[in-house]
């Protein structure tokens, strides 16, 4: 099935090909080039970090959040590192090229994408979830704040989901962008990562907020 396009060309629904009109009467078709976006990576059993360290490796640009938190190890305190977000890390590419790397590597059979559901009529599609670039940013900036009163919040928050969308413009979360909520007795801003979690500042006052 062809459409018009705005360039008075088609539009191939089914290839994914443009024509573009030519005052020659010759047709030139034009592919969609896939584009590199941030994808959602689940490792079981903990093993994020095995998963980081093999991404960057192999020239990837990865996320993985992590803390440090004074903890008692044989007796003594020590600074230990954490994940932020259990068994989560974040992944830049091509999906056919990380998808590539997840095959080609059969010590890597714990990694998978995590998977969103969207609908196409009457069907329901199941594909890799994206994560939207600001989203990734906000997230870098909470996490690099190491404030020990940031929130992860697994389960799906209406209170964070309903909220007011709103950019920090001051104080030690200034840049991220997120949904404002009252919660567990604070206002926080929380990103809002759709189906899998939210990450929710520590308190913020009104006057650092700004409305979008």
């Amino acid at each position: 099935m062809n459409d018009k396009n705005e360039y008075g060309g088609t539009v191939n629904a089914s290839s994914g090909e443009k024509q573009m009109g030519d005052t020659s009467g010759l047709k030139t078709l034009k592919r969609f080039r896939p584009q590199p976006h941030w994808y959602a990576l689940r490792a079981t059993y903990g093993r994020e970090k095995k998963a980081y360290d093999y991404m960057v490796c192999q020239g990837r640009t990865a996320f993985y959040p992590t803390i440090k938190r004074m903890k008692l190890v044989d007796g003594k305190k020590r600074s230990v590192e954490e994940s932020r977000i259990p068994n989560l890390l974040f992944v830049y590419g091509l999906e056919a090229e990380i998808r590539h790397l997840l095959g080609e590597n059969a010590d890597l059979s714990f990694l998978r994408f995590y998977c969103g559901h969207s609908h196409v009529g009457t069907r329901t599609v199941t594909s890799p979830l994206v994560i939207p670039d600001a989203q990734i940013e906000s997230l870098k900036i909470i996490c690099d704040s190491e404030n020990e009163d940031i929130l992860f919040v697994p389960d799906d928050v209406s209170k964070f989901r309903e909220g007011q969308l709103v950019r920090v413009v001051h104080g030690a979360f200034e840049g991220v962008t997120g949904r404002v909520a009252r919660y567990r007795g604070q206002q926080r801003v929380a990103v809002v990562v759709d189906g899998l979690f939210s990450m929710a500042t520590a308190y913020v006052p009104s006057a650092f907020l700004e409305k979008l």
